[in-house]
């Protein structure tokens, strides 16, 4: 039997002020005349934090509209734009959510793979190792600092560019920085670790490494979620560990349904990842009893209004666009239902479960 040889970020570190040795971090990365760049969410535009971002030279600030989910045309343009400015860059350093990670990961990669980002959605296509990269979360939850993937909406699909090229050289866990985070975001972005845990544990795929981390990641949602009566500093220290733990959860098995789900509802309406797996894990009684009753809970308690009848009016043809991206996530069907999942998760069933949504 031939056991995963899975590749991890290069370097961690974390600590409340943390992000005050990037300087430091960045130094020996440098390379004459090739400045760094910062893509930014450009929910930091005019703040604090960026005033902090340590430029030297011809570094750049790139703020990135992270109003979407992060798209194939938008990464090919990054990259498109960063050569022709200057050619060569030192690295790229994503700040902000599991989008801006992802866009710094995928637009490193871009900087030294011939084509298209979407000519690497699928498994192990990258072939070249991109430029140095490092993620900085500023929400927790989804994992995308630790993940070998970088999901983006492609021309027909939405898939991860998933290799052993994808993950960060080094990542800052500095839970100082998701303090101002909007307590709704927050809510959605934590419930993407929480919804990962559930379907990573009660997955076909679960052995002891993914079972170990999951299991801690979904006791610090809880203790986040569930027994607090308010959120408190300590609140972002743990929910930063759970969304790195939850990553690593994933690494050795995978998500399942919601997520599934959840990435048909994003390619053909946009719907942000967070709220898109809340949207669907709202009505998944059938697959996760426990987690879905416990996940209602913790909406009501956070006081967290989750949208419903976002599939109202949808042609046929746009159900089955979304009944196709989703089918199309073999290995997350695997995880939930089994090997023969084809034959529980009809297109018929699944039709009646967007319905709902």
């Amino acid at each position: 039997m031939s056991f995963r040889n899975f590749k991890m970020v290069g370097y961690v570190v974390y600590g409340r002020g943390s992000f005050n040795q990037l300087d430091e971090i960045l130094k020996p990365q440098r390379k004459a005349d090739a400045p760094m760049i910062f893509l930014v969410d450009h929910f930091f535009t005019g703040s604090p934090l960026a005033g902090h971002i340590p430029l030297r030279g011809r570094d750049q600030i790139v703020f990135v509209d992270t109003s979407y989910e992060p798209k194939t045309t938008q990464v090919d343009a990054l990259a498109k734009q960063l050569k022709d400015e200057f050619g060569a860059i030192s690295g790229v350093i994503g700040i902000g959510g599991g989008s801006a990670m992802d866009l710094a990961k995928a637009v490193s990669l871009m900087m030294t793979n011939p084509g298209s980002s979407a000519d690497y959605q699928g498994w192990d296509l990258v072939k070249q190792p991109g430029v140095y990269k490092a993620g900085i979360p500023t929400l927790s939850g989804t994992g995308a600092e630790v993940s070998r993937t970088t999901v983006l909406t492609g021309p027909t699909r939405k898939l991860g560019m998933n290799s052993d090229f994808t993950p960060f050289d080094q990542i800052v866990l500095d839970p100082e920085l998701t303090k101002d985070a909007p307590a709704n975001q927050r809510f959605y972005t934590g419930m993407d670790c929480y919804i990962h845990c559930i379907e990573s544990l009660e997955g076909t795929f679960l052995n002891e490494f993914s079972k170990s981390y999951g299991e801690k990641a979904l006791q610090l949602c809880q203790e986040v979620f569930v027994k607090k009566d308010h959120w408190d500093e300590h609140s972002d220290d743990q929910l930063m560990m759970a969304s790195y733990a939850g990553g690593m959860s994933i690494a050795y098995s995978q998500v399942g349904v919601a997520h599934a789900v959840s990435y048909g509802l994003s390619y053909l309406l946009g719907t942000k990842h967070g709220i898109g797996n809340c949207i669907v894990m709202n009505h998944l009684e059938e697959y996760y009893p426990a987690g879905v009753k416990e996940f209602k809970y913790m909406v009501e308690k956070n006081g967290i209004e989750i949208p419903t009848g976002i599939c109202t009016g949808l042609t046929d043809e746009q159900f089955d666009t979304m009944i196709n991206v989703s089918l199309g996530m073999k290995p997350l069907w695997e995880n939930a239902l089994g090997s023969n999942w084809e034959q529980i998760m009809t297109r018929e069933k699944l039709r009646a479960l967007y319905e709902k949504l």
